[in-house]
């Protein structure tokens, strides 16, 4: 018998969706006050304690990661960690394309800014016909598929 995806409250739902819309239009600034003061951030091999230290880690990325698209899908929840998993595509200033694949795992305070955010992911080169994730820059339109629909 195959696995049921667990449905999730339209709350997750929007704030999944908004983390992923601030990624695609680079709202550095959304990006950053979604987090406590004081968060811990482990992104692959970079640690980042607070929030200016993520501000300089999104800039620098957004400098790397030209024509920048991700889609999130929320994967677990409990009462105050969520998990999600992504798929990114983005191609640098040579013009080469790469996919990332991954995961994060938050933490949120009472307020319900992020305390910890545990990222893995791998990311290897693609051609650019083999893009999935194709939208003019912006916010996801609600139409295109999700990571489940793209078989991701």
């Amino acid at each position: 018998m195959e696995a049921q995806m667990p449905r999730f409250d339209m709350a997750t739902q929007q704030f999944v969706r908004e983390a992923e819309r601030a990624w695609n239009i680079r709202d550095i600034n959304a990006i950053v006050l979604s987090n406590a003061i004081d968060c811990l951030w482990r992104n692959r091999v970079h640690f980042l304690w607070g929030r200016e230290q993520i501000r300089a880690f999104i800039e620098r990325s957004a400098r790397r990661e030209l024509d920048y698209r991700i889609i999130y899908e929320p994967w677990a929840k409990s009462d105050r960690r969520l998990s999600l998993r992504f798929a990114a595509e983005f191609h640098d200033d040579s013009g080469t394309w790469f996919r990332t694949y991954g995961s994060e795992e938050i933490e949120l305070d009472d307020a319900g800014l992020v305390k910890r955010r545990l990222t893995a992911a791998n990311e290897h080169p693609i051609q650019e016909h083999e893009r999935a994730l194709r939208w003019s820059a912006g916010a996801r339109p609600s139409d295109h598929p999700t990571l489940t629909e793209l078989g991701y």
